[in-house]
């Protein structure tokens, strides 16, 4: 956790892909920092279910169905979240998805699918989002990317082209927003027991174990607690960077 004062303002985040894994790690975290957290997947979790029904969360939590890779949903999703809680000062683009196969065997549906979710969606939501960031003139935007878009992984040449794309974006809306009072960056998570290890065997993830410096796979307490420090209100002048969180794997 930050060392953020408890008579601190809370701060409305929106995190996408926020009902599993990596995801709700970071949701849990802006909750346990006292935060107003809206999420979206396209359904509903046990996990989701859980901060729904706890009497200390339910009131500064929001979840809504939606499918991030549509332009409606988000812009829906963006509205029921400044209609009830009156604005917008974070959002977390972790909404993402992989499909493993190397490229010639690649159908035109699985690229079109992990291009509009991990690309196309990320930016509609930056859209929406800065809009509303723009008139209040602050906020912040943290993309997570991941050391495949920067290193590589077989059979996973679309995804590894969606983060690089990531950030792209990053770099580009820091020098678009940053006279607006509004920061952006990114995150390059290392291997976590996530989806970021989906199709990897046992065998697999020991050997990128035995080649990480900590010896271990990254936790989302690893990947959240960067998103804290990323999106630090004290944070004005750290903008357009890529925080690589992987154990030291590509150091």
């Amino acid at each position: 956790m930050s060392d953020r004062t408890t008579t601190s303002e809370p701060r409305v985040v929106i995190i996408t892909g926020g009902s599993r894994g990596l995801g709700a790690g970071i949701v849990q975290a802006y909750l346990d920092e006292g935060d107003i957290v809206a999420t979206c997947a396209r359904s509903i979790t046990p996990e989701v279910e859980k901060w729904q029904a706890d009497p200390e969360v339910a009131e500064r939590f929001l979840f809504q169905a939606a499918d991030v890779s549509s332009s409606d949903d988000c812009t829906a999703f963006v509205n029921a979240v400044h209609a009830r809680f009156g604005r917008i000062d974070v959002l977390i683009n972790n909404a993402g998805v992989a499909r493993d196969g190397v490229i010639g065997l690649t159908s035109d549906e699985d690229i079109d699918v992990v291009v509009d979710l991990n690309v196309k969606g990320s930016l509609y939501m930056a859209r929406q989002v800065s809009r509303r960031m723009m008139v209040k003139r602050s906020g912040t935007i943290v993309n997570i990317s991941s050391v495949v878009g920067r290193s590589g992984y077989r059979g996973l040449a679309v995804y590894s082209a969606t983060k690089a794309a990531l950030e792209g974006m990053t770099r580009a809306l820091a020098r678009e927003l940053g006279s607006r009072g509004i920061t952006v960056n990114a995150i390059a998570p290392g291997y976590l027991r996530t989806e970021m290890s989906h199709g990897l065997d046992e065998e697999q993830l020991q050997q990128i174990v035995r080649r990480t410096p900590s010896g271990r796979l990254g936790d989302p307490e690893d990947i959240a607690r960067a998103c804290l420090f990323l999106t630090d209100p004290r944070n004005t002048y750290m903008t357009g960077q890529v925080l690589v969180v992987d154990g030291g794997l590509t150091g």
